[in-house]
């Protein structure tokens, strides 16, 4: 069973990462802000729009959008 990353925490991850802007770091910010998982509805939107490999050489945390076994394949 796969543990979901609780508000708090994703909050306290989104206030570093706009820390990160503000200090004009954007690449930080981006990868930062990947590191929050994507909730499910938007993993699967932002798969049909831009492909899974997209979503994975990207960083994006996946760990909540999981829709079964190879999701990411399909």
């Amino acid at each position: 069973m796969q543990e979901t990353m609780m508000l708090d925490e994703k909050l306290d991850i989104g206030m570093k990462a706009v820390e990160l802007c503000n200090a004009g770091d954007e690449e930080g910010f981006s990868r930062v802000m990947r590191s929050i998982p994507l909730p499910p509805y938007m993993a699967k939107v932002a798969k049909e729009l831009w492909g899974a490999d997209i979503l994975v050489q990207g960083g994006w945390n996946l760990s909540e959008a999981e829709y079964g076994s190879g999701w990411l394949a399909n």
